[in-house]
């Protein structure tokens, strides 16, 4: 049981192998951050769903979950659909800390890191 969770936060996609770099990504921080319960949790499409997953760590005894959108910005998803699944979740399990953070996309280090990306493609 880990007392901290990181749910990383994604649409979804009828395209099975859309949630490869999800995966990668996951992996990637279950690797750095071994005491943490990293998970993957999708809006629609794709299974689990955010409710789901946030009723699975509750039940595992987590008991503080970050969800980060894996998202390139604050869209419609992220001010509507988020906030309204975050509060469900919130008054299901009212003990659980749930945290929503921006998303990724408005992070300017990931901005830095996409725009290398693009300049390293130039050749």
């Amino acid at each position: 049981m880990a007392e901290r969770a990181l749910v990383l936060f994604a649409h979804g996609a009828r395209d099975a192998r859309w949630r490869e770099p999800f995966d990668r990504l996951q992996a990637r921080l279950a690797a750095q951050q071994p005491d943490v319960d990293t998970r993957l949790a999708f809006l629609e499409l794709m299974a689990p769903d955010l409710p789901s997953t946030i009723d699975d760590l509750a039940a595992s005894g987590t008991q503080s979950i970050t969800i980060v959108p894996v998202f390139f910005g604050q869209g419609g998803h992220l001010r509507r659909d988020l906030p309204a699944l975050v509060a469900q979740c919130a008054q299901a399990h009212p003990a659980l800390s749930i945290r929503c953070v921006d998303a990724v996309g408005e992070n300017d280090a990931v901005l830095d890191a996409i725009a290398g990306y693009c300049v390293r493609q130039l050749g």
